[in-house]
């Protein structure tokens, strides 16, 4: 991949002096072969299928008109690395940091299983899913997984500020 990435360190305790906000701008990953087929990805590493190129070079034309970002944080994953390349190289931002921690929910057990074959095998794990948003002990829990990336946003925006 073109480009360097780096990983991310701890930022210091406040913000550099004169600087206030920075706006953080969210995208994801374009399609790959497993999501078109609903397989289940998680922290599985499939790179983004032709559709899902055209669709980061969409996104990324439209940042370099609208957002003109500074800089690009993106999951080391090669889907989310590739859209993030993609998004860098359109703005001309030559800072790609790319970060386990901001990596998809962990889906344990259910990694590279069909989402209808999942269900099927595992109907006790989606009826719970369905209901609590969470899955039982094989996977991330969505609320590790927002603590994971909220503690990484700070961080992010004390970089760009």
């Amino acid at each position: 991949m073109a480009g360097r990435a780096r990983a991310a360190t701890s930022p210091p305790a406040s913000p550099p002096p004169g600087k206030q906000f920075a706006e953080v701008v969210v995208v994801r990953h374009g399609e790959t072969s497993w999501n078109a087929t609903r397989t289940i990805q998680g922290q599985m590493d499939p790179e983004l299928n032709d559709t899902g190129r055209r669709q980061a070079l969409v996104v990324a034309r439209r940042l370099s008109r609208e957002a003109k970002p500074a800089a690009v944080y993106s999951s080391d994953l090669k889907r989310a690395a590739e859209t993030a390349q993609t998004i860098a190289t359109a703005c001309g931002v030559s800072s790609l940091v790319l970060d386990p921690a901001l990596r998809e929910r962990h889906m344990g057990d259910l990694h590279g299983l069909a989402f209808d074959d999942a269900v099927r095998r595992n109907p006790e794990i989606f009826s719970s899913y369905s209901r609590t948003q969470e899955i039982p002990v094989t996977s991330m829990l969505p609320s590790e997984f927002s603590q994971l990336f909220c503690s990484v946003l700070p961080l992010l925006t004390w970089k760009l500020c």
